[in-house]
């Protein structure tokens, strides 16, 4: 006897999940948090340019990549200047 139907198993799609996408983008709260500092200090600095930021319908956001490369430059530049502080 042939088998005119055969039943399928569901198809489970599923995208590999990369450790960090470069181009994640990150709000006020969360770089604070990465920082470790607070939303406010955060916003000014977006604010003032003294980190990479932009806008979208005027809510800041930050690409991780730039902030981590900007994280990188800060820890080079303290090197640099002999750790010393502010």
């Amino acid at each position: 006897m042939a088998v005119l139907w055969q039943r399928l198993e569901p198809f489970a799609f599923r995208l590999p999940e990369p450790a960090r996408m470069s181009d994640e983008i990150l709000t006020v709260h969360e770089v604070a948090a990465l920082l470790k500092v607070a939303d406010k200090t955060v916003y000014t600095m977006a604010q003032k340019g003294e980190i990479p930021a932009f806008k979208v319908r005027g809510q800041w956001r930050f690409r991780r990549a730039d902030i981590d490369t900007w994280i990188q430059e800060q820890t080079a530049a303290r090197r640099d200047d002999g750790g010393a502080d502010e």
